[in-house]
């Protein structure tokens, strides 16, 4: 576990450098691109790679915003072979942009019903 929290802690500083950056464009190239790895994934993958993010998240020495974990959860979850896509939605009233990750439609780093509150402006 304390190797997938690093390689979580490794992502979150990489996509963070993107939004000091203001680099959008290559952070979403990044986690398009990712490749899915080779590897069938293990039954709990999911679960262990997203709690490996959420501890990340915690010694994370800022807050990181749902963009950055979102980015780095879906890049990991691919790595490990599963098939995760990062969702954007955003509301119109009041304005609110927001990210998650899905795994065969399913929210897997929020509330399930968050893709009711956003209409959903890109998968990756």
């Amino acid at each position: 576990m304390s190797f997938l929290v690093l390689q979580a802690y490794l992502k979150l500083i990489q996509f963070d450098i993107y939004l000091a950056r203001k680099d959008f464009a290559a952070l979403y190239n990044k986690v398009r691109m990712s490749p899915l790895g080779k590897k069938a994934p293990s039954q709990d993958a999911v679960d262990r790679i997203c709690a490996a993010v959420d501890m990340a998240c915690i010694w994370y020495w800022k807050e990181a915003l749902c963009l950055q974990r979102s980015s780095a959860l879906a890049c990991l979850l691919k790595r490990y072979g599963v098939p995760a896509r990062m969702v954007i939605g955003a509301q119109q009233m009041p304005f609110k942009a927001h990210a998650w990750v899905e795994v065969d439609g399913r929210v897997v780093n929020d509330k399930p019903y968050t893709p009711e509150l956003y209409a959903v402006l890109d998968k990756c």
